[in-house]
């Protein structure tokens, strides 16, 4: 897959199969507008291209950083297009500047005369243009405009259920349900960060843990509690459990943490990458009575995880 961030990087000759969007999270959605993209693309022998932003729109025209969280760095977003068969990636800088190209200039300039577009397949509820001014009608005389065909694919819903952005957002960040977030994302949900040194009290009672610092600040964390989990690590993966909270039993700092134990592993990590793709939900935060009380459930988590991962 090539990735652009400049349409002068591509032959404007060549016919496209073109979509949009910001695709947060490359949900069962979005796969669906994808899939459509790809059957489009092969059907008419043109090249497929998604077109995406960097940053999320949202962080842009809202500048609410602290409060706007993502469920796919622009890394991991740029992954699954590959894996799903995208010829072309266009990265699209999202600025102020960029926000106010009004609806036919945003058309014009960046996908029939950026791309070579012959084919545009979009979501039922998709917007563009300075205000979100354009719509479904916009683009119906654009394409009687400049000549090319539209495809809209209606929405997706799981068990009638509507899959959304929003919706896993909330599974995750109100509920640490990952398991439903899974089904709609159509794999596990999972962050990324470096490992970093922290007090080493898990060591003491037996269950090291390493601390986990996000590469992405805008990275949405499921709900605080103690999740099963599985660590990639340099390609390898490896059982374990995560806690997100503030450790009340050992720490008085108040401070937010994530900490892996990685079952069965001894080996230095400081510094290294690692991706942690959620399993389950096992329990709430707690502070227990005693370090003796917090190993016994550290025990019966472990327990509860392999019995999950090994499902």
């Amino acid at each position: 897959m090539l990735i652009i961030r400049d349409f002068k990087e591509i032959n404007h000759d060549i016919k496209s199969a073109v979509t949009i969007g910001t695709f947060d999270g490359i949900h069962l959605g979005h796969r669906k507008i994808i899939d459509k993209l790809i059957s489009v693309s092969r059907n008419n022998v043109e090249r497929s291209i998604v077109i995406t932003f960097e940053p999320h729109p949202q962080i842009i025209l809202k500048n609410r950083v602290h409060e706007i969280k993502i469920l796919s760095t622009l890394d991991e977003k740029l992954e699954i297009f590959k894996k799903l068969g995208i010829d072309i990636a266009y990265v699209i800088n999202f600025n102020i500047e960029f926000s106010k190209t009004s609806a036919e200039d945003f058309y014009l300039k960046y996908l029939i005369n950026g791309t070579g577009l012959s084919d545009l397949v979009i979501g039922y509820d998709h917007m563009f243009g300075k205000n979100r001014e354009g719509n479904f009608n916009t683009l119906n005389n654009l394409s009687e405009k400049y000549g090319f065909r539209i495809y809209k694919v209606d929405e997706y819903k799981h068990k009638n259920r509507h899959v959304s952005s929003t919706t896993i957002r909330h599974l995750l960040e109100d509920k640490g349900d990952v398991n439903t977030a899974s089904i709609f994302l159509d794999r596990n949900y999972s962050i990324e960060g470096k490992v970093t040194e922290g007090r080493k009290l898990g060591r003491e009672i037996g269950f090291p843990t390493a601390n986990i610092i996000l590469t992405s600040d805008y990275k949405l964390l499921p709900k605080i509690g103690v999740y099963a989990v599985t660590v990639e690590i340099e390609g390898n993966t490896y059982k374990g459990m995560l806690s997100i909270g503030i450790n009340p039993t050992v720490s008085k700092d108040g401070l937010l943490k994530i900490e892996v134990n990685i079952f069965d592993f001894n080996e230095n990590i400081y510094g290294k990458k690692v991706r942690i793709n959620f399993l389950e939900y096992l329990r709430d935060e707690v502070k227990f009575d005693s370090l003796e009380e917090l190993k016994k459930q550290l025990y019966a988590d472990k327990e509860e995880s392999l019995k999950i991962i090994n499902n």
